[in-house]
């Protein structure tokens, strides 16, 4: 009799795909200045938008491709490998939220995660998962869950220490290889 798999979910953006530097790279080349959310701890990145063009960073991210050539989060291909051989491994994203990202999300995942199989990638709205580990970097994604909380380090949640928190890939091969 085979040992039951724990169940591991690991969100996209922010985690495992880097949306912050595109998102930086197309404002600064569309406004020529140097916008940089990582000295401002706790703030999301339409929070340091000037408000005339505040909305322009939903424009991007809901423009076709924009989540097609994204890079990879450091060291999250190697990680994530290993993770899936020792656990019942799930990619779930909100991927619902943002009407283009579905087919670049799932084109980015076949590229850079060709191991994960199809079956074990969730598009969803709100997170709702039976797994025992999540890794996540919106606290909102938490609240009802009840297995082990994971909160992946990014600028907008710097601020928050009730959670467990995994800095990078590093901390959470530590923590669960």
């Amino acid at each position: 009799m085979s040992e039951k798999l724990l169940r591991l979910a690991i969100d996209m953006d922010e985690v495992i795909a880097d949306v912050i530097p595109k998102f930086l790279k197309l404002y600064n080349r569309d406004f020529g200045t140097a916008l940089d959310i990582e000295q401002t701890p706790g703030k999301e990145v339409f929070e340091l938008i000037p408000e005339d063009v505040n909305r322009k960073w939903y424009e991007y991210i809901n423009e076709p491709g924009f989540f097609r050539d994204l890079e990879p989060i450091a060291d999250s291909r190697e990680v994530v490998k290993k993770l899936h051989e020792k656990y019942d491994l799930y990619i779930v994203s909100a991927a619902m939220e943002f009407r283009n990202s579905l087919q670049d999300k799932y084109d980015w995942l076949r590229d850079h995660f060709p191991f994960i199989d199809w079956k074990h990638i969730i598009f969803c709205g709100n997170k709702i998962v039976n797994v025992d580990i999540l890794i996540d970097d919106r606290i909102r994604n938490f609240v009802d869950f009840d297995g082990r909380k994971l909160l992946f380090s990014s600028p907008h949640n710097l601020l928050i220490t009730e959670y467990e928190r995994v800095n990078n890939w590093k901390e959470v091969a530590e923590k669960l290889l």
